[in-house]
């Protein structure tokens, strides 16, 4: 296992969409393994592999107290969506420090493969679906300040590149 450098917004290379993985093999393994050591390690509860310019439809999750409940997602894709949103305060590893709130639907159905490649499907609610669906828009692409007003996400733009050049100063 290793631990693997996290993309800080605005890295282009978070904006690049994720290819569907082929085949669950011990490449595979090794990268949620990785993903998962680097997760801990963060203090996250999610990582998905573009985060880490690994290019793949693959996320880690685990949304527990106890750091116990490790969830792989492998091709994920959002079967059924409720009707009712909730707005929550999003954070994400790739822009440390930033927080805002972003609207997403309250309740998620996902099917996905896990680490053995079998497919399986989750119903999820609260913090857990609010995650798997940050997660997913990694591999879309999509950062979650792309939420928010062009004049919040410009700030943050400019706070992140000046916190860049301060610690390439160093």
């Amino acid at each position: 296992m290793a631990l693997l450098n996290i993309l800080q917004y605005p890295d282009p290379r978070l904006h690049n969409v994720a290819k569907p993985v082929a085949q669950v093999d011990d490449r595979v393994r090794a990268i949620v393994a990785d993903l998962f050591e680097t997760m801990y390690a963060a203090k996250g509860v999610g990582l998905a592999a573009t985060q880490v310019d690994i290019h793949e439809r693959i996320i880690v999750v685990d949304t527990s107290e106890q750091r116990d409940q490790p969830m792989v997602l492998i091709n994920p894709q959002i079967v059924e969506r409720s009707a009712d949103c909730k707005e929550w305060e999003e954070g994400c590893l790739s822009l440390p420090g930033v927080y805002d709130k972003v609207v997403r639907p309250d309740r998620i159905r996902v099917r996905a493969l896990d680490a053995r490649g079998e497919s399986f499907e989750i119903d999820a609610d609260g913090l857990l679906a609010v995650c798997v669906q940050h997660e997913m828009d990694h591999l879309e692409g999509k950062v979650f300040v792309d939420y928010l007003s062009s004049l919040k996400r410009n700030r943050i733009k400019a706070r992140m590149r000046k916190r860049q050049r301060e610690t390439e100063a160093v």
